[in-house]
C-alpha cells in the first residue's frame, strides 16, 4: 500500500470516529432504544410461535396424470364395396388448443368438486378446491389436494381423481351417442337413397324385360348370330335349288311332276292297279296287231284296261286330288324304273330348297325385328347402365359410411384424450402448513429489518449536524 492510500484510510478512520463520537448518545438514550426495539421484536417472535402453535396444520396430497400425445389411425377395405378410413390426429396437434387446460378446467369444475366431495364423505361448501400446475414442455398435469389430515387429504385427492375420470366417461360417452344420433340420421339418409336407386332399377328391368348389361350384351349377339345363320341358309338353299334344278334338266321331268309320281309309287293299291293296267294294255296292243277292233277278246281286254285307268285317276285323285291329265303323266313318269333314284334325288334336294327358303324367309323375318329393335335397346342399355351406376355407387357409399362408422367407433379418445395416472394420490408424511423453516425465516427477516431501522433512527443526528454544516 502506497503512502497517500494510507493517508486515505486514516482519514476515512477519522471521519468514523467523529461521526460516533458526535453522535454519542445522550444520557437515557440507550434506555429508550431498548425500550423501544424490545417490544418490536417481542411482537414478531410472539406472532410467529402463535403462527407455529395456533396454526391449524394442512396436509398435502399430490397426484401427476400424463396425457399420451400420439393419434391413431385405421383403415378397412370391403371387397367389391370400398374402403373406408379412419384417422385421429394427435390431441397436441392444434398450436390453439391444449388438452391439459381443458382438463386442467374440468378437473376444478363445479361438477366436478361436488362428486368427489360426495364419493369423499364431506359436504360440498367444505371440499377445497385442488392446486393444479401444468409442468411446461410436457403433457404433465400436478395436482394439489389440502387435507386437516394425512388421510384426510390422500382421501380427497383419490375422490378427486375417481370424479375426473368419471367425468371423462360421461362426456365421452355423451359424445358417442350423439354422434351415433347423428351417424344413425345420415345412414338413413344413405340407406333412403339406396332404396330409390334399387326402386328405380327394378321398375326399369320389369317395364323392359333388361336386368344386366350381360343380356344386352346376348341380345346383341344374337343379332349377330342371326346374320351368320342367314348366310349360312342363303347359300344352302341356293345350293339345293341348284342340285334340283340341275337333276330336272337331266331327267326333263318338273320336280313337282317327280313329287307326284313318287307319292303314288309309294301307294300300294295304286301300284297293284298301274302294273295290272300296263299288262292290260300291253295284251291290247298285243291283240291289235292281229285282231280286228269288233274281236270279242279284243273288246275284253280294250273294256279290262279302260277300267283299270279309270280306278288309276279315281285312286290318284283321292292321293293327290290332280286332274285326270296330271294323273296319267305320273303314271307315265313313274313307269320309268330307271330314273327312279335320280327323281328321289332330284325331289329330296327340291323340298329341302323349300324348306331352307321358308327358313330363311322366317329368320330373315326375325333379323329385321331385332335390328328394328336395336336402337331402342341401346338407348335401356345405356339407361340401365346409369341406374346400375347409381345403384352401385349409393351401395358403396352406405357400406362405406357404415364401415367408417365403425372404425370411429373403436376411438373413443378423439376428442377427449386418453389420461393416465403417472403418480398415485400420496399420503403426505409431513404437514405442508405450518412451515418452521418459513416462519423463522421470516421472524429473522422481520428481526434485521427492525435493527436496521432503529440503527437509521441512531445515526439520524449525525447524518443531519454534517448536512446542515456544508449547507
Amino acid at each position: 500500500m502506497t503512502p497517500r492510500m494510507e493517508l486515505i484510510e486514516d482519514r476515512r478512520l477519522v471521519r468514523m470516529w467523529r461521526l460516533v463520537r458526535e453522535g454519542l448518545p445522550s444520557p437515557g438514550r440507550y434506555r429508550r432504544y431498548g425500550k423501544s426495539i424490545l417490544p418490536a421484536l417481542a411482537v414478531i417472535w410472539v406472532l410467529t410461535a402463535a403462527y407455529l402453535l395456533l396454526m391449524p396444520k394442512r396436509f398435502d396430497s399430490e397426484f401427476s396424470l400424463i396425457l399420451p400425445g400420439s393419434g391413431s389411425g385405421g383403415s378397412i377395405n370391403v371387397e367389391s364395396i370400398g374402403q373406408a378410413q379412419s384417422a385421429t390426429s394427435s390431441a397436441f396437434a392444434s398450436a390453439s388448443l391444449s388438452p391439459t387446460e381443458n382438463y386442467k378446467q374440468l378437473l376444478s369444475a363445479d361438477v366436478t368438486l361436488r362428486d368427489a366431495a360426495r364419493r369423499a364423505g364431506e359436504p360440498v361448501d367444505g371440499f377445497p378446491e385442488p392446486g393444479i400446475k401444468l409442468v411446461d414442455q410436457t403433457n404433465l398435469i400436478h395436482v394439489t389436494m389440502p387435507g386437516r389430515s394425512a388421510e384426510q387429504a390422500h382421501r380427497r385427492a383419490e375422490a378427486l381423481r375417481a370424479a375426473f375420470l368419471a367425468r371423462l366417461d360421461i362426456l365421452r360417452a355423451d359424445e358417442a351417442a350423439k354422434r351415433e344420433a347423428n351417424d344413425v340420421r345420415h345412414l338413413e339418409q344413405l340407406a333412403a337413397k339406396v332404396r330409390a336407386a334399387q326402386q328405380r332399377l327394378i321398375a326399369f328391368q320389369a317395364s323392359h324385360g333388361l336386368a344386366t348389361l350381360d343380356q344386352f350384351n346376348a341380345r346383341i349377339a344374337a343379332v349377330d348370330t342371326l346374320k351368320d345363320k342367314e348366310r349360312d341358309l342363303r347359300v344352302a338353299a341356293r345350293l339345293q335349288a341348284g342340285t334340283a334344278g340341275q337333276l330336272a334338266a337331266t331327267l326333263g321331268e318338273d320336280p313337282r311332276r317327280a313329287d307326284l309320281a313318287m307319292r303314288l309309287r309309294g301307294d300300294p293299291l295304286f301300284q297293284q292297279l298301274a302294273t295290272r293296267h300296263a299288262a292290260v294294255a300291253a295284251q291290247v296292243a298285243e291283240k291289235s296287231g292281229t285282231l280286228g277292233p269288233r274281236h270279242a277278246e279284243l273288246a275284253r281286254f280294250t273294256s279290262e284296261r279302260d277300267q283299270l285307268r279309270a280306278s288309276l285317276v279315281r285312286r290318284g285323285r283321292e292321293l293327290t286330288g290332280l286332274p285326270e291329265a296330271a294323273i296319267l303323266a305320273s303314271i307315265d313318269v313313274q313307269l320309268g324304273d330307271g330314273r327312279s333314284g335320280l327323281m328321289q334325288a332330284m325331289s329330296g334336294r327340291d323340298a329341302e330348297a323349300a324348306g331352307s327358303r321358308a327358313a330363311l324367309a322366317e329368320l330373315r323375318a326375325d333379323l329385321a325385328r331385332a335390328q328394328a329393335q336395336s336402337p331402342a335397346l341401346i338407348a335401356q342399355a345405356s339407361e340401365l347402365a346409369d341406374l346400375l351406376r347409381d345403384h352401385r355407387v349409393a351401395e358403396a357409399v352406405f357400406s362405406s359410411a357404415l364401415a367408417r362408422i365403425d372404425t370411429n367407433k373403436q376411438d373413443p379418445f378423439a376428442s377427449y384424450p386418453l389420461v393416465q395416472t403417472l403418480a398415485e394420490p400420496s399420503l403426505p408424511r409431513q404437514p405442508a402448513s405450518p412451515s418452521l423453516i418459513i416462519a423463522l425465516a421470516g421472524a429473522m427477516a422481520a428481526t434485521i429489518l427492525v435493527l436496521l431501522g432503529f440503527a437509521l433512527l441512531w445515526l439520524r443526528q449525525p447524518i443531519l449536524n454534517r448536512l446542515l454544516a456544508k449547507a
